[in-house]
C-alpha cells in the first residue's frame, strides 16, 4: 500500500500561474476597493453658482447651498437638475429675499420632487421652469394670493413650467397620481402647474 506522501501532489508555481494569480488579486483588489469606497466614483461635482444672484449666494452661504445640491442629486432625478430647484429660492419680493429651505424640512421635497419627475417622464420633457419651491414665511406672505398656510412652506409644494400645457401637465399629473405616485394637490394655472404631496387628493 502506497504511504499517504505518495497521494500528495506538489505543485510548483510556474511564471504563468504566478502572473494569473497576481492580476487576479489585482482586479478583487480593485472591485473590492470600488465596491466599499463607491461612493467615491458616484459623488457629484459641485454644483456651479454662477447663474445665482451673487448677493443672494452671500445671504443663504455657499456651503449650505452645495450640501442641498448634493442633497437633492442623491434623489437621482432625470428630468429635473438641483440648479433649477435652488433656483426657485433665489428670487426677490422687493427688498425680501427668499431662502432655502431649513435642513430639517430638506427630505419633505423628495416626494414631491419624484411626483414632478413622473410627470415629466409621462409628459416626455424636462422641466423647463421651477416657479415656486419653498418659500419662507416673510416670503410666503408678500406673495399675491398665497394661502396663509401654504404648502410651500412646508417644503412640500412646486409651481412647475413645462413646454407643454398646464392644462396638459395638469392632466398628466392627476393620471400619474391615479398610479398611486403620490398623494396630494393638483392645481392648474394660466402660466404653471402646482403639485404638492399633502398627503390626499385635491385638484383645483
Amino acid at each position: 500500500m502506497p504511504s499517504p506522501e505518495t497521494n500528495i501532489r506538489i505543485i510548483l508555481p510556474t511564471r504563468r500561474n504566478f502572473l494569473a494569480a497576481t492580476t487576479a488579486a489585482a482586479a478583487g483588489l480593485v472591485a473590492t476597493t470600488q465596491t466599499s469606497h463607491g461612493f467615491l466614483f458616484r459623488q457629484s461635482p459641485p454644483l456651479s453658482l454662477n447663474s445665482l444672484p451673487k448677493s443672494w449666494v452671500k445671504l443663504e452661504g455657499e456651503r449650505k447651498i452645495q450640501s442641498y445640491a448634493k442633497y437633492l442629486s442623491g434623489l437621482r432625478l432625470k428630468y429635473v437638475s438641483p440648479l433649477l430647484v435652488i433656483k426657485a429660492h433665489a428670487k426677490t419680493k422687493g427688498s425680501l429675499w427668499n431662502t432655502l429651505p431649513p435642513k430639517s424640512m430638506w427630505r419633505a421635497m423628495a416626494g414631491t420632487l419624484k411626483a414632478a419627475d413622473r410627470v415629466a417622464a409621462t409628459l416626455g420633457q424636462p422641466i423647463k421652469d421651477v416657479t415656486s419651491a419653498y418659500r419662507s414665511p416673510s416670503y410666503n406672505r408678500r406673495c399675491p394670493g398665497a394661502k396663509s398656510r401654504s404648502w410651500h412652506m412646508q417644503n412640500f409644494a412646486l409651481d412647475l413650467k413645462f413646454k407643454a400645457s398646464p392644462s396638459s401637465v395638469a392632466r398628466a399629473a392627476r393620471y400619474v397620481r391615479s398610479k398611486g405616485a403620490f398623494k396630494g394637490g393638483v392645481g392648474q394655472y394660466s402660466g404653471f402647474t402646482h403639485i404638492d404631496t399633502r398627503g390626499q387628493n385635491v385638484d383645483w
